[in-house]
């Protein structure tokens, strides 16, 4: 073997172990470190992989209410919003999310969603002086009242005895009102549903709000619609073998 074949033959080597592969001469490669889940402390995935799912992409409405819907948060305080947040709605589509609850988030994470729900969507002069009925009341209303302050506010929408009209659907089906306890039912006919085009307490009439009482009085008139067992009514006596169709 000549000279040159061998420094040819050596060069050729070194090459290959210090070069040849395209990634080597950039440096020890790249380890990806898994996240816990539990680490994880950025409001945006918070609440894409949490909330999005029933209340929208960016908070603007899904399955559940707006959670970027300023009025509603003038309303709800953060102890409501959190405690929604880490315990859920019991007998509702709400589920607890704390860890403390049997959820997947730490106490710290849904602090995360809470103050980031309030920093990126309340205005705090959203309502302009107006005095909204309580977000929460300890007396029920009356339902008889109720059914005259439906007629007067909702019907145009929703239709006589709230089973739907041209501008809006039903708000004493069974099925939904199974999905919602009174609370929640409150909530919507104070802050509405903007992102249905619902409105809140003070445009149903207008220049007339709703007042506290107005407010109870439909609540207690809706969950009075409520049935028992709700869903698809079934035949309560099975028919006998072998009977026609």
């Amino acid at each position: 073997m000549s000279f040159q074949h061998l420094t040819l033959g050596i060069a050729s080597l070194c090459a290959f172990l210090l070069g040849g592969c395209s990634g080597a001469s950039k440096g020890p490669p790249t380890i990806e470190i898994p996240i816990v889940p539990s680490d994880i402390s950025d409001f945006k995935i918070l609440f894409a992989q949490n909330c999005s799912g029933c209340h929208g992409p960016e908070g603007k409405g899904g399955a559940a209410i707006a959670l970027a819907d300023p009025v509603y948060l003038a309303v709800a305080d953060d102890t409501v919003v959190r405690r929604a947040a880490a315990n859920g709605i019991p007998g509702t589509a709400m589920p607890a999310f704390a860890q403390s609850a049997g959820g997947m988030l730490t106490s710290k994470q849904i602090d995360v969603i809470v103050s980031g729900i309030r920093e990126r969507w309340s205005k705090p002069d959203v309502l302009s002086g107006a005095n909204p009925p309580p977000y929460s009341s300890p007396e029920s209303g009356n339902p008889s009242r109720g059914s005259e302050v439906y007629a007067n506010y909702c019907s145009s929408c929703h239709g006589a005895g709230g089973r739907g009209g041209q501008k809006a659907s039903s708000i004493v089906d069974g099925s939904f009102l199974a999905l919602l306890n009174d609370q929640e039912l409150r909530t919507i006919v104070i802050v509405g549903r903007p992102e249905l085009g619902a409105p809140d307490w003070r445009s149903n009439v207008p220049g007339k709000p709703m007042s506290t009482q107005d407010v109870s009085d439909v609540v207690a008139w809706l969950a009075s619609q409520r049935p028992k067992f709700p869903g698809q009514p079934y035949p309560s006596v099975a028919k006998a073998a072998g009977e026609a169709q």
